[in-house]
């Protein structure tokens, strides 16, 4: 197995984290398939009047060959940028993962998301987790943070964080060849890309969502 890494560059809050995420090899004698990928824009305005806007830039995915030469296992390596602005400098955290589907839906609509770490669409509540590595059954989904900011709490020990704080409205989250692993999945899979930003102003907390579009794993 080799091991990469991938940096995400943490814009908005004047630090940067590296993340060591396991990569599984793959053989010489299939070739790897790039896609690019559109990214997408949302803007809301909250009940106070703040507008937010959130942008996922620069996404690509390369998906590699069933591992192994088995039908079950997926292997993809994801990238991108998020970028968020809010009117009248406002702060907020930062939270990017990913959704991946076994023979299920996930070009859904739905785009909210709640500090319990669940993430809504098409196929209903979501739970969210850290690390891509992740075996999923025919109609099963599941979801999972790209940040890993491994930092003390107020009392010296270890803690851990999947979101980037930011304030006088702006930040950005930069991610790059995170790893896709899907086991167990027989039929086709999908993943698809967001970005949840939660809000918080003088007035009001609130979550916005900005989902990416799918892409096939295989």
């Amino acid at each position: 197995m080799i091991n990469r890494k991938f940096l995400a560059k943490v814009a908005g809050a004047g630090a940067a984290a590296t993340v060591a995420v396991g990569l599984f090899s793959t053989g010489a004698a299939h070739a790897d398939t790039f896609v690019p990928l559109p990214g997408g824009h949302i803007t809301k305005t909250l009940s106070d009047g703040t507008v937010v806007n959130i942008r996922l830039v620069g996404e690509s995915a390369n998906i590699s060959p069933s591992m192994g030469a088995t039908p079950v296992h997926r292997n993809a390596w994801v990238s991108g940028s998020a970028q968020v602005d809010v009117s009248n400098g406002g702060a907020g955290k930062i939270y990017p993962g990913y959704t991946v589907g076994c023979q299920v839906n996930i070009a859904g609509g739905g785009v909210s998301g709640d500090a319990e770490g669940s993430v809504e669409g098409e196929s209903g509540d979501v739970s969210v987790g850290t690390g891509g590595e992740l075996s999923l059954g025919p109609g099963q989904a599941k979801s999972f943070y790209v940040l890993d900011i491994e930092k003390p709490d107020d009392y010296g020990n270890e803690s851990h964080s999947s979101s980037n704080k930011f304030k006088n409205g702006s930040g950005s989250v930069t991610w790059s060849d995170t790893t896709i692993g899907l086991s167990g999945c027989a039929g086709y899979a999908q993943a698809r890309a967001f970005v949840s930003v939660e809000v918080e102003t003088d007035n009001v907390i609130s979550w916005v969502t900005l989902w990416g579009q799918p892409f096939s794993l295989g």
